[in-house]
């Protein structure tokens, strides 16, 4: 069985993770998207918020689970026994980065790989960051975010 974890932390998930997973579960049996908790990091939405918009997203997808975890996304990935880590690109620095983590992961675990697939090009310009800085602006965010993600303006 292939399965790949999906890992980010998807504050929030956008239009391009959806197509990411979507191109994603016509190559693997099954997609983890794996929700990375860092204590040190300051989020915008409680993850609790986050694992409830990609349940609603993927509510009609069997193959398609989710899972918060802590620590190396390589060691998550070998502890549920995930065989891929699947990551999308949008451009040469996404490359770059990604490439780096890959060698990286693939030192500390030989029998995993890390699979790119390219974002549609009608999302290539969407990441968690932009969507991020117009919530917090209070910007129409809704056109690079699937409709489940909804956000209570009055929070911030």
């Amino acid at each position: 069985m292939k399965v790949a974890i999906f890992p980010g932390s998807f504050d929030p998930i956008t239009k391009g993770h959806v197509d990411i997973i979507l191109k994603g579960i016509t190559v693997f049996d099954k997609i983890i998207i794996s929700i990375g908790v860092n204590s040190n990091k300051k989020y915008l939405f409680e993850i609790e918020q986050r694992i409830q918009w990609i349940k609603e997203i993927f509510k009609d997808y069997p193959h398609i689970e989710i899972e918060k975890y802590e620590g190396l996304t390589i060691d998550f990935a070998k502890t549920i026994g995930a065989n891929f880590i699947l990551r999308g690109l949008r451009n040469c620095t996404d490359f770059q980065y990604e490439q780096s983590i890959a060698y990286a992961n693939k030192e500390l675990e030989t029998k995993i790989e890390t699979v790119f697939m390219l974002s549609s090009p009608a999302y290539f310009n969407i990441s968690s960051t932009i969507v991020r800085e117009i919530i917090l602006n209070k910007g129409n965010y809704s056109k690079f975010v699937p409709e489940a993600v909804k956000v209570d303006f009055s929070k911030f």
